[in-house]
């Protein structure tokens, strides 16, 4: 709702504040609640500068935002969908030395399956939504690529070990613009990956990260993570020493902290990954080149 409301306000010449629900929280704690009541506390709060407010992207990066985000509901929905596949393939006892049960060989494996006649309508209905999916994903994936094609900020992204296209793209327009982080570590708090801090008589004690901030900037930062840690010797180097530590689950959101780091220096300074893998990187650009221009 917010999107319209804001939008319009602003094209009738009407200064809007986006107000951040988390921060403004002496609304959400009032025993005593109503929208008029609200309004009043909101009004005194921005009256004295007190109003915690939220960043609103431009209209363009609005819909790349909803492209995206569209992109991984559909993905989501696919993987539930294959999740139930699987459970059909466990209740027959079928195993395959297929390496992508989901690809056209093992599509066409699974369409021959000897089920009973309720779990050959199920299989059959639950394949073709799959292959719907796939190509509403193709889809939109062809339409980032156009978009990734001419973004400097995505090429320079792409860089670096474990970040694809379309990580590259979620990375970029859930940051926006580097600029309005005067640091690594704002950048860092803004994706929800840094460690809370409590400090009383004089004694600083550090918990688990706050995760107050972007969701899906900090989810797609440990996929990337994941991946870079198995092929970059600099970040696995750094994953290792921390597991042994830690253990391999802070050890990976510590190195998703590092990417992020390494990230802000790269945009900030417009920069290529210092340990870059040459090879890898080109592949990257022709296959962003190939898929534009087969739109063309």
């Amino acid at each position: 709702m917010w999107i319209r409301i804001h939008d319009t306000l602003e094209e009738n010449g009407i200064d809007t504040i986006l107000a951040n629900p988390y921060k403004t929280k002496i609304i959400a704690e009032a025993k005593i609640k109503s929208d008029k009541l609200d309004a009043k506390i909101l009004a005194d709060l921005l009256r004295t500068g007190l109003i915690f407010e939220s960043y609103v992207p431009t209209k363009e990066f609005g819909e790349k935002r909803s492209l995206i985000r569209h992109r991984i509901s559909l993905v989501r929905n696919r993987t539930m969908l294959e999740n139930k596949v699987h459970s059909l393939l466990d209740k027959y006892d079928y195993k395959t030395d297929l390496t992508n049960v989901f690809g056209k060989s093992g599509m066409k494996w699974l369409k021959t399956l000897d089920v009973s006649h309720i779990d050959k309508v199920i299989l059959n209905t639950t394949l073709a939504a799959i292959e719907n999916i796939n190509l509403q994903i193709d889809i939109i994936s062809k339409e980032l690529a156009g978009y990734a094609h001419d973004s400097e900020d995505v090429k320079i992204l792409l860089s670096m070990t474990g970040i694809d296209m379309f990580s590259a793209m979620l990375i970029v327009v859930e940051i926006v613009d580097v600029k309005r982080f005067s640091s690594p570590w704002k950048l860092v708090s803004y994706a929800g990956i840094a460690p809370s801090i409590r400090e009383s008589s004089g004694k600083t004690k550090t918990g688990r990260i706050t995760k107050q901030g972007s969701p899906l900037l900090r989810w797609i930062l440990v996929q990337c993570a994941m991946t870079a840690v198995r092929y970059d010797k600099r970040l696995g180097t750094f994953y290792e020493r921390l597991k042994r530590r830690k253990g391999s689950a802070k050890a990976i959101v510590a190195t998703a902290k590092e990417i992020l780091v390494i990230i802000w220096y790269m945009l900030t300074r417009r920069e290529l990954y210092r340990s870059i893998n040459k090879e890898r990187y080109q592949q990257k650009l022709s296959k962003i080149n190939n898929i534009k221009e087969s739109l063309v």
